[in-house]
């Protein structure tokens, strides 16, 4: 849980660093450009009553673009120091208009990033300083015209700053919610998969305590006909052997998702929710089979769901913790279908292949889903992968192309299985 914390930290980190390196770069851009179309501007013949940029005035207009530079980190003070340099660049007799856009840029910046206080006084200094300038050559100049370029461009500069500020921090908000929706879901899908494991475990549990019962069952018929029929004690025997061996896998399984899974175990957390097909009154029996799709086909079927069945291949005995990770799968996949589908016609299809089991679900849908949408795993599609991932199978759900929902399993053939876990243990 921790590493997941750590891992999102880092990444925000990165951002956050990825964002500065893009900030300093747009703004070293900025103020090249600035600088040299400045330099390009003051080459140019000015208006009467201004004299040609020179040395000193070439000097002041680089000043001016390169304060540009710092105008995220001190908005203020970039502000401050480009408009005094303007104000220089005025009084010494250069065309104002050479170096007018850096201090509007720096209103622009202050506007965006600093309170309405502040960004009014900043627009006020702006506006004083180009009616200054028109003053400085007030008979060459019409000073109506001065006056609403002095009104009106630091006017447009402060509202659209302002309004790039209020998006910028809705943006930054919207973030910043993002990031927690998306700890929070993975926090979810984390319990989510620990309650999964849980109820697996506990199901394995029971499957393993069914094996034994069979196994004390048939010892003592072996050690009651013993003397009579030593071949039926012999069949005894051999079941305990086969029941036995079964157990013990089951008990590996469940040992391993166990230990895969405590340290997301919450504490203090109540039981997941009991199987809803369990029986009240039959609380010590096994867990559910194949030999129970029949009743929840009907269950489904009495919901509005028209469902069929159908099993190809030659039907081979799964290992009971296989046949209840087939089932879930199955019961899940209708589940989905009541809820998102509604009224519709879904096919379950079964089937054995020499090396793998293979199951799938589908609807016809009811129109909600659409081929090119993305649907996210839900907490049923993470806990059939879990269930899944024991048997060293697989898990894939997704829309269909012609329309409709499909849930595939596919399981390893159980001697594939006992050969994958031979393999398992070797390592």
């Amino acid at each position: 849980m921790h590493a997941g914390f750590g891992s999102r930290e880092a990444r925000a980190d990165g951002h956050r660093s990825w964002s500065r390196y893009r900030s300093l770069a747009v703004d070293s851009g900025l103020a090249l450009g600035y600088v040299g179309a400045g330099l390009l501007l003051g080459r140019e013949r000015p208006p009467a009553g201004w004299q040609p940029l020179d040395e000193l005035g070439a000097v002041l207009t680089v000043l001016v673009g390169l304060a540009l530079l710092a105008r995220r980190i001190a908005p203020v003070a970039v502000f401050a120091t480009s408009n005094a340099l303007w104000i220089v660049f005025i009084t010494c007799g250069y065309w104002p208009v050479v170096n007018s856009m850096p201090p509007l840029l720096g209103l622009y910046t202050v506007a965006a990033t600093r309170s309405l206080r502040t960004s009014v006084g900043c627009a006020a200094v702006v506006t004083g300083t180009w009616v200054y300038a028109g003053l400085g050559n007030a008979e060459n100049s019409s000073m109506p015209t001065v006056l609403a370029q002095a009104v009106l461009f630091p006017a447009v500069v402060f509202v659209v700053g302002r309004g790039s500020g209020r998006l910028a921090e809705r943006n930054r908000q919207f973030a910043e919610l993002t990031f927690q929706l998306r700890g929070q879901q993975e926090e979810n899908a984390r319990r989510a998969l620990t309650e999964e494991r849980v109820r697996i475990a506990r199901e394995l549990h029971d499957v393993v305590a069914h094996h034994m019962s069979v196994i004390s069952l048939q010892a003592g018929m072996a050690s009651y006909v013993f003397p009579t029929d030593p071949a039926a004690s012999r069949r005894a025997l051999d079941t305990i052997a086969d029941t036995s061996r079964e157990a013990l896998e089951e008990m590996r399984r469940m040992l391993d998702l166990l230990r895969v899974g405590r340290e997301d175990r919450p504490d203090g957390r109540a039981d997941p929710d009991p199987d809803p097909d369990s029986d009240p009154d039959d609380a010590y029996a096994p867990a559910p089979g194949l030999e129970r799709l029949d009743r929840l086909l009907d269950r489904v079927r009495g919901a509005g769901v028209h469902v069929t069945m159908e099993v190809v291949g030659s039907p081979t005995r799964l290992p009971q913790g296989m046949a209840l990770c087939v089932y879930r799968v199955i019961q899940e996949a209708l589940t989905n279908v009541l809820k998102h589908a509604g009224p519709t016609s879904a096919a379950v299809v079964l089937r054995y292949e020499s090396r793998a089991v293979v199951v799938t679900v589908t609807d016809e849908g009811s129109g909600a889903f659409r081929t090119n949408s993305v649907i996210a795993p839900g907490h049923g599609v993470i806990g059939m992968r879990e269930r899944a991932k024991i048997y060293g199978g697989s898990v894939t759900a997704g829309p269909r192309t012609l329309g409709g929902f499909e849930v595939r399993l596919v399981l390893p053939a159980p001697t594939s299985g006992a050969q994958g876990s031979g393999d398992a243990r070797s390592r």
